[in-house]
């Protein structure tokens, strides 16, 4: 049986807005588990919650109500066993990609000789071998996100945070990325967490795709997506690819829908009479 590496029971998130002194709810009771080498995708409707969920799973923000539980210790922070990957790169420009991978090992105070060849070890698997003294000015989009990658691997995190960080990657290198994030995936062998808005990536990557509700936040659907591995990028024209892809994006659709209309109903009150 496998372990449970991440859980979240009955978590509740909500933002004091100052300017109306309301309270805005963005997840409300979220009961979801992760296990150990799972790779788990989240998707949603904008505004579902999804960033604020990664947020909390790092301990970058702290939750209005229930928990989060990480080998069954509750999350209060950011911790080592948590390796967050942003949308951008976030790579000082100033320094080499093997000074930018070395950069979260240093912070603990380790920048010796087995620091520095366990960096070389992850610039290699992340395909940038040969690039370590090259700066993030002289690297294409994708290869700075492999910097990015490689840096959030080297200090040996738990779980593998990563919050939409292809979107920023034109079409073709996305796909190259999702790719080689498989292959690296199997390699580290790492619990990964990954928010996307992008159905067929969640499915192409995934174990299991967590589908939210419109806002506040809730577990609508989780997907378990029954595609052999590896998976070559051609999977995503195949027949039982593309009927997980048309359920997933139909029940996006319903939680839009229902918030049209919502938003429809506070209009026509507000401009009644």
């Amino acid at each position: 049986m496998a372990k449970t590496k991440l859980q979240t029971v009955g978590l509740r998130m909500e933002y004091y807005q100052p300017r109306t002194g309301g309270r805005l709810l963005a997840l409300d009771n979220i009961n979801l588990s992760v296990d150990e080498g799972e790779f788990v995708t989240i998707v949603g409707p904008s505004g579902c919650g999804k960033t604020t969920f990664i947020n909390l799973a790092d301990g970058l923000l702290k939750p209005t109500g229930g928990k989060i539980l990480i080998d069954g210790n509750e999350v209060t922070g950011p911790g080592t066993d948590r390796g967050l990957v942003f949308q951008d790169a976030c790579l000082m420009p100033w320094r080499t990609v093997l000074k930018n991978v070395l950069f979260g090992l240093e912070c603990r105070g380790l920048d010796g000789p087995a620091e520095k060849e366990r960096a070389l070890k992850f610039i290699k698997l992340v395909g940038l071998g040969g690039f370590e003294d090259h700066y993030p000015h002289e690297l294409s989009g994708g290869m700075q996100q492999r910097c990015n990658l490689a840096r959030a691997l080297t200090v040996d995190p738990e779980i593998l945070i990563m919050d939409e960080p292809f979107a920023a990657l034109d079409a073709q290198t996305r796909e190259i990325m999702q790719l080689e994030l498989l292959r690296i995936w199997k390699e580290a062998k790492k619990t990964v967490l990954f928010i996307t808005h992008q159905i067929n990536e969640a499915i192409y990557l995934a174990d299991r795709v967590i589908i939210f509700c419109a806002r506040p936040g809730r577990v609508k659907d989780a997907l378990k997506i029954d595609l052999p591995r590896p998976r070559p990028l051609a999977v995503k024209r195949g027949k039982q690819f593309l009927e997980y892809e048309d359920y997933v994006w139909n029940q996006i659709e319903e939680e839009v829908r229902k918030t049209m209309a919502a938003d429809q109903v506070v209009h026509d009150i507000n401009t009644a009479g």
